[in-house]
């Protein structure tokens, strides 16, 4: 369910929140709880520009997107015995 977007105005430039200029979200967007409405039409309530966003990939303030956590390295069972019998 999209929330409103508050302080919105709706100028000739486009659609303004507190003074700063706001696009419509991006396909990517879609099914993302950041998302409000103003006037028919959604805005990302966290960033200005979405397309933005997206361009280096994910975008970091994406909920329905999965962040994927990288495996950890292998730890060579040897090392990690000297280190623990170190104390380190």
């Amino acid at each position: 369910m999209s929330k409103v977007l508050q302080n919105a105005v709706k100028t000739e430039a486009g659609v303004e929140v507190n003074g700063i200029p706001v696009q419509p979200i991006v396909e990517k967007c879609s099914g993302c709880d950041r998302i409000c409405e103003f006037e028919g039409q959604q805005f990302c309530a966290s960033y200005p520009i979405p397309a933005k966003k997206w361009t280096s990939g994910k975008c970091n303030f994406a909920t329905h997107v999965k962040v994927e956590v990288a495996a950890k390295a292998k730890v060579n069972p040897l090392k990690a015995s000297k280190r623990a019998a170190k104390g380190h």
